[in-house]
């Protein structure tokens, strides 16, 4: 854990469709189709009335663009709202600022919808095949340029699911806070 300014960011692991946070990101498609993975599980867990408003988002608004995020209720989940941030998909080009995007545009939804909680899967490491050393390193730097910036969210959690995924972050954090130091 590091504390910048009135902002915590943490790392958990665990399952982040229990989490208790006043939000949680999924790792999201631009048509916002919760089919397996993080996004699987959401729904799953949540209800059908998130796949509902996801729809309802992309009928009334469009796709949400990779880089980018939406939000919806959480359902039957302990957080109160799925942000659903777009990353990129392995190969597509421009990558690292494509999840450096998605990863800030989850945050400052979060901000403007006064949340103080937010935890996150390592996004685009599933199916999309983005390498989990570069995820940890772009959207822990990602958050923590938000924190430095914003009051909101005073917490930034990445809630990650498997052991080999932890420890990358946990390394990708420490690192970055002796260099900060």
């Amino acid at each position: 854990m590091i504390k910048i300014n009135n902002s915590t960011i943490e790392l958990i692991r665990g399952d982040i469709t229990e989490m208790e946070t006043d939000a949680i990101v999924n790792a999201a498609n631009e048509h916002l189709a919760h089919g397996g993975g993080v996004a699987g599980a959401i729904v799953r867990k949540g209800g059908s009335v998130i796949q509902k408003e996801s729809n309802d988002w992309v009928r009334e608004k469009g796709i949400v663009k990779t880089g980018s995020a939406a939000i919806t209720s959480g359902g039957n989940l302990k957080a109160g709202y799925v942000i659903h941030a777009v990353g990129p998909i392995m190969g597509s080009g421009d990558e690292d600022n494509k999840l450096k995007s998605a990863t800030a545009s989850a945050l400052q939804l979060a901000e403007k919808h006064a949340l103080k909680s937010v935890a996150f899967p390592a996004i685009s490491t599933g199916i999309f095949g983005y390498p989990v050393e570069r995820c940890a390193k772009v959207m822990l730097e990602s958050a923590i340029e938000h924190a430095k910036n914003n009051a909101l969210p005073e917490k930034i959690i990445f809630c990650l699911w498997d052991k080999h995924a932890f420890e990358i972050f946990q390394n990708t954090l420490e690192n970055i806070a002796k260099s900060d130091s």
